[in-house]
């Protein structure tokens, strides 16, 4: 179907909402036009994210109800006592995402699926944890993440409380693209099932067990407790959701000092203090950090909207403030996490840790250090959650600790997403044993590259605005994949992995099959131990592009980088 009579579809529908009713008289600019009801909102393995607005290819109440309409027709495939156990729903503070997470639940109420909808905004990991507590089918969270203000999104959990993995998401995918008209989905009445109890609202019973398992999260209480009124911390959710639990998990395992940024403590969707609200970016800390001046703070700490990913900036010995990347954040909390459980006698000898394939490989060190198996999975936190669920079953491992680079890390499995609630915990327990030991953060971290080899890494996104830029991305990886690379920064490529054919591809030609899930992705493995990686998001119209470098100083490794960024550079012009 053309995309005017695409547009002409909206614009005669009667029912259309009053709101995008409105909007869609106001465009005049055809170019947008187009782009709205050129296509539809990309609906994958980690669900979908988009811009708010009116048509198909816009986040709105109607492509909410397909979506949900998709996952409706999955649950009914799976027989009678998975739409009995329904689904729980949580939402973070974006605009229309309380709105969007009851459209889900009429949606599902219309097809007698039972669905658990929060009272209030709760943060991602407590969504997962909620499918899990409840044993519910499958989970919805309404989140656009860290993405500025006029996004929002939309991902699907399944009952293990992790995003969906492939053969789940991919059937979900082929329903939701079924709805060949979003305008048509049909949904309950609200006054109905709420009386019916088909759709229940949920809160603090669930909080309360939440926290309840938080407790685990503290590996040494005895260390907490002589410390904890020493480590001077400044947090903000900015503007999102992670103030409540944040603070209650805090004051819980025992810190008393904390300092909230207050002027970004109140949830807003339009985040007013920043561009963008995500926590890796060293502007979103501007406020914490001029509070952490004068209340003398050792940590600076930010959750994104939804409270999945934790960002830091941490105290240095000439006193100023260090912005952490997601590796660093990680690498510190696994070398204290290996460090107090050895002393305390709790590191089985089959403990790992489980990482993505783009994440440090100053991680496999440590974990080579202690004599334990660093776990490479897939990008996506659902794979770590796979083997999570793996590992209960079978026995055969102790998970330690999962992460991604992408400042997201989940210490206990009690939620099977990011859970920036228990990172928060944990950075803090490491700052009172670093603190303790005379050190800053920054100071350990340059120990732990001292003792284990200097490692630099760096992500570069490029946005592929449109439908257009969708095919661009398609090109330049088939371009890629077909040339083939030789080198990147004057470092030859020894190893070649494409996880979408399957294949690792050696220097000398020969060729061995990948055990990794089918993904649209390709890293390259040079002479000294680098690496590079090409990936087209899974949410987000851009090719993420990743590089590791490792060296024995800061200067070599960030000058390997420099020349591979260089090379990156010209191949995806």
């Amino acid at each position: 179907m053309f995309w005017r009579e695409t547009l002409e579809q909206w614009q005669t529908f009667e029912a259309l909402d009053d709101t995008l009713k409105q909007e869609l008289l106001a465009i005049e600019d055809e170019e947008v036009l187009k782009d709205a009801f050129g296509g539809q909102l990309s609906f994958g393995t980690a669900g979908m994210r988009g811009v708010l607005g009116v048509g198909p290819n816009r986040m709105n109440i109607y492509t909410i109800r397909q979506a949900t309409e998709g996952l409706a027709q999955l649950i009914l495939s799976q027989g009678e006592e998975a739409a009995r156990r329904g689904v729980a729903i949580a939402y973070d503070s974006r605009h229309y995402s309380p709105e969007f997470a009851m459209e889900a639940a009429l949606v599902l109420g219309k097809h007698g699926i039972k669905s658990y909808v929060y009272e209030s905004l709760r943060p991602t990991p407590t969504l997962s944890f909620a499918v899990r507590h409840l044993k519910a089918a499958a989970g919805i969270m309404i989140t656009a993440s860290h993405n500025p203000s006029q996004y929002n999104g939309y991902k699907v959990y399944g009952a293990d409380g992790g995003q969906m993995p492939p053969e789940d998401a991919d059937n979900l995918t082929k329903f939701v693209r079924a709805v060949e008209n979003p305008l048509t989905v049909e949904i309950g009445d609200k006054t109905e099932l709420l009386g019916s109890g088909m759709i229940e609202i949920i809160g603090d019973n669930v909080d309360r067990a939440y926290l309840a398992e938080m407790k685990s999260v503290t590996i040494n209480p005895e260390l907490v407790a002589e410390m904890a009124n020493q480590v001077n911390i400044v947090f903000s959710p900015l503007h999102g959701t992670g103030m409540y639990l944040g603070l209650k998990a805090l004051n819980q395992a025992g810190f008393e000092t904390i300092h909230v940024v207050e002027e970004q403590a109140k949830a807003d969707g339009d985040f007013p203090t920043v561009s963008s609200p995500n926590p890796e970016s060293s502007a979103v800390f501007d406020m914490a950090e001029q509070l952490g001046r004068k209340v003398h703070a050792d940590i600076l700490l930010a959750t994104d909207p939804d409270a999945d990913r934790l960002g830091a900036k941490v105290l240095t010995s000439k006193g100023d403030y260090q912005l952490l990347t997601g590796n660093q954040i990680a690498v510190l909390m696994l070398e204290y996490i290996l460090n107090a459980r050895k002393s305390l006698g709790q590191l089985p000898s089959n403990s790992v840790a489980v990482k993505s394939i783009v994440s440090t490989d100053l991680a496999d060190a440590l974990m080579a250090g202690y004599g334990l198996e660093m776990v490479e999975v897939l990008t996506g936190f659902k794979f770590i959650a796979e083997k999570i669920q793996q590992y209960e079953e079978t026995g055969a491992h102790t998970f330690l600790m999962g992460f991604e680079e992408s400042y997201g890390y989940l210490i206990k499995p009690f939620a099977r997403d990011k859970d920036a609630i228990q990172a928060l915990v944990v950075l803090a327990e490491l700052t009172a044993f670093h603190k303790k030991a005379g050190r800053t953060l920054a100071d350990a971290l340059e120990e732990i590259y001292a003792k284990y080899g200097y490692f630099y890494e760096k992500t570069i996104s490029i946005d592929f605005p449109g439908i257009a830029g969708q095919a661009k991305m398609t090109e330049i990886m088939e371009s890629i994949r077909t040339e083939g690379v030789s080198s990147f920064g004057g470092l030859k490529v020894v190893k070649a992995a494409d996880y979408l054919n399957g294949m690792l591809t050696f220097g000398d030609g020969k060729q061995v099959p990948l055990t990794y899930p089918v993904s649209d992705a390709l890293k390259y493995t040079l002479e000294d131990g680098s690496w590079v990686a090409f990936r087209p998001s899974g949410t987000e119209p851009k090719i993420k592009l990743y590089l590791g470098t490792c060296g024995h100083s800061h200067q070599e490794v960030v000058e390997k980088a420099a020349g591979i960024s260089s090379d990156i550079a010209t191949l995806t012009q």
